[in-house]
């Protein structure tokens, strides 16, 4: 599962995801059916996370979960706990595969509300923000990572602007969710996760990000992430990283560019 499904059409190649032309939003078909009557039911049953904040997620109309990133299971975890279906971005490599485990693959991600995306940048970055608007014009609901990748030592990094755009641009609201634990149940590297651990998913309540302006303000989209991420914060109580979350630059052009102040997406 891609650990940046919030793509930025200003984030560094490893930061974004690249769709098939062909690439649609889906209604839910028979592997979602599957997924919501069996899968999460069974996963709920396994590994008892707890839940908390349901009364929070609209029911209907489009929606925006904003969470932190501290596992592959993130997204997994949130389509489980959610009172609704949600949809997020996964690597086009687990739909790929052949014979009776790609099948299994695709068949599994389908269930869980995933969507394949190859990884790029640039023009590749707005298809994959261009898919998740579809979505949400079509009353549906996603879910987004603002700090783009993973937090490794569990800390929570900066947002990236990508989501703040997202809601401002579509006029979703965005619920905040705080996930705890999950890097306990699935470390990176575990291939599979853990029965000896719980995870709690919290969902804040729905923020209106309007008031802060247009979408195509860079000062709106930054003052809006900021409120995002303190919503994120106050409910997941990570210890605050106050930088963003991204690989050490390798190069002295590379370098510059992360020295000098522009918006990161």
């Amino acid at each position: 599962m891609t650990s940046e499904p919030s793509v930025d059409p200003e984030s560094s190649p490893a930061e974004t995801a690249e769709t098939s032309k062909s690439a649609e939003p889906r209604h839910a078909g028979f592997a979602y059916a599957l997924g919501r009557s069996i899968i999460s039911p069974l996963a709920r049953l396994i590994y008892r996370p707890r839940v908390e904040g349901k009364e929070n997620v609209p029911r209907t109309g489009a929606v925006i979960f904003a969470s932190n990133h501290l596992s592959f299971i993130d997204s997994i975890a949130i389509p489980v706990a959610a009172p609704r279906p949600v949809h997020f971005l996964a690597k086009s490599s687990y739909f790929e595969g052949t014979g009776a485990k790609g099948w299994l693959s695709k068949t599994f991600f389908e269930s869980i509300g995933a969507i394949p995306v190859r990884r790029g940048a640039g023009q590749a970055a707005l298809d994959a923000l261009d898919l998740q608007r579809q979505l949400l014009d079509e009353g549906l609901a996603v879910a987004l990572y603002p700090e783009g990748t993973r937090s490794t030592d569990g800390r929570l990094y900066k947002g990236r602007t990508g989501v703040a755009f997202l809601a401002l641009q579509t006029g979703a609201p965005v619920v905040p969710v705080g996930l705890i634990g999950t890097d306990k149940v699935m470390p990176v590297g575990a291939k599979i996760p853990t029965t000896k651990q719980r995870i709690t998913v919290r969902f804040g309540e729905p923020l209106d990000l309007a008031p802060h302006g247009p979408a195509t303000s860079g000062r709106a989209r930054r003052l809006a992430t900021d409120e995002i991420m303190a919503a994120i914060h106050a409910l997941s109580g990570q210890e605050l990283a106050g930088a963003y979350n991204e690989a050490p630059a390798q190069g002295a052009i590379e370098k510059i560019k992360q020295a000098l102040p522009h918006e990161r997406r």
